[in-house]
């Protein structure tokens, strides 16, 4: 850490891929000045995505997740205040309290302390074993568990928990899974889709327990059983919890920093607060093509980090990716571009039964997103791929006919934008 840190430091406020990504684009766009990124967590800034597959697995570590090596943040004179917190950010002293007390000054902040677990209020939910995964320490505490032959509960089957399912299932170990939704994945995907990965799932041997809450945990000195609303009661070594996030918002004084679903910015990342800036998970960024969006995944988090430094610098280019993510259950991978949280109409390109299929989500004609399940072709990169066909079909708002769309002899590069 440097010896002192002046009131002209660039202060990021979060440690994980935006934070960490910010602080990469800073000094390659040529900025000189301090850099101070203050973290909660022990380890430098990685990403996210293995700690549910590959990580989870062990089998790999996360040496090609990291944002840059330990090493480069000393050598690029970046200070990682490491297990701290920021207290307080006042936005009219332009000062930041550390929960150690320490205050720093700062002459732009950005906050990218991304989102904490949704935490279940109900008995028994402190127990040992009752997991929930966003840290590394969290992915830690169930791999300690997940030992083959063992019974966990799976709660919730969006993203994390069905990658979590997958995992348990590929190391041994007897999942079952309880969620609201009829499928897993529907809320997000439709239930064509959600009722393809819920047959995957069950092929792979997980026990489904569709339109249920759970109730209770209960066990003597640690957890034994689930209990559902209904009743259903869950025999189990340990649970895993994947019931969402909310953006971590740290607590401002001064200046008002606007929130709904998060620290509102604008399409520079900008918040309503004077040199006060928002990415990733926290930020509710306003988008060209999506309007009003909070995007909770690795992608965006690693460009709206860089989107955010570049704002800092000077830049007038405005936030305009369109969002993509991906998925690994088992042997099979989702690639999802665009972002639509209702449609009404979908349109299928291949079969979702037997599998490698794109799915379009269409409103009032217009692409908003596109699914592809077992169709390869990532459009971070491969750029001439149907994946990235898709993208730019979502970016220019396109209405092809939805015949085309289904056709698997249409070149989706040829249709018109």
């Amino acid at each position: 850490m440097s010896a002192s840190i002046g009131a002209n430091a660039v202060v990021i406020v979060g440690g994980g891929l935006a934070g960490g990504s910010a602080a990469v684009t800073l000094r390659e766009e040529g900025f000189r000045g301090q850099i101070v990124i203050i973290t909660p967590e022990p380890g430098i800034p990685f990403g996210r995505p293995p700690l549910s597959k590959t990580y989870l697995r062990s089998e790999e570590d996360l040496t090609d997740w990291y944002v840059r090596p330990a090493s480069w943040y000393e050598q690029h004179d970046v200070d990682l205040l490491r297990d701290s917190g920021a207290a307080l950010i006042d936005t009219t002293a332009h000062s930041v309290r550390l929960s150690s007390g320490q205050e720093l000054g700062y002459q732009k902040i950005l906050i990218a302390t991304g989102g904490s677990n949704r935490q279940l209020d109900v008995p028994g939910a402190d127990l040992p074993g009752v997991h929930y995964l966003r840290t590394l320490a969290d992915c830690e505490a169930i791999k300690a568990e997940a030992a083959a032959g063992r019974r966990a509960v799976v709660v919730g089957m969006s993203f994390i928990g069905s990658e979590v399912a997958a995992s348990l299932r590929q190391l041994g170990v007897h999942v079952t899974a309880i969620f609201p939704g009829t499928f897993p994945l529907d809320r997000v995907l439709g239930a064509d889709i959600g009722s393809a990965f819920g047959s995957m799932h069950c092929a792979a041997g997980v026990q489904l327990i569709g339109g249920e809450w759970v109730s209770a945990f209960s066990g003597t000195e640690r957890l034994e059983v689930v209990t559902t609303a209904s009743g259903v009661r869950v025999p189990c070594d340990f649970a895993v919890v994947g019931a969402g996030i909310r953006p971590r918002i740290p607590d401002v004084a001064g200046d008002a920093v606007a929130v709904d679903n998060g620290i509102l910015v604008d399409e520079f990342c900008r918040a309503s607060a004077p040199d006060v800036y928002a990415a990733g998970d926290v930020a509710n960024h306003l988008h060209p093509v999506f309007g009003r969006v909070r995007v909770e995944h690795y992608n965006n988090a690693e460009k709206h980090g860089a989107a955010a430094a570049r704002s800092m610098l000077g830049s007038d280019a405005p936030y305009d990716y369109i969002h993509s993510f991906w998925s690994d259950q088992y042997d099979h991978k989702l690639e999802y571009v665009g972002h639509a949280t209702k449609w009404d109409d979908l349109v299928v390109r291949g079969s979702v039964n037997s599998g490698g299929f794109l799915a379009f989500y269409l409103v009032s004609g217009v692409v908003r997103a596109v699914a592809g399940f077992d169709r390869g072709g990532d459009p971070e990169l491969d750029h001439d791929g149907e994946m990235a066909a898709a993208a730019r079909l979502v970016a220019t708002q396109a209405r092809p006919r939805p015949a085309l769309l289904a056709d698997e002899r249409a070149d989706l590069w040829s249709l018109p934008t």
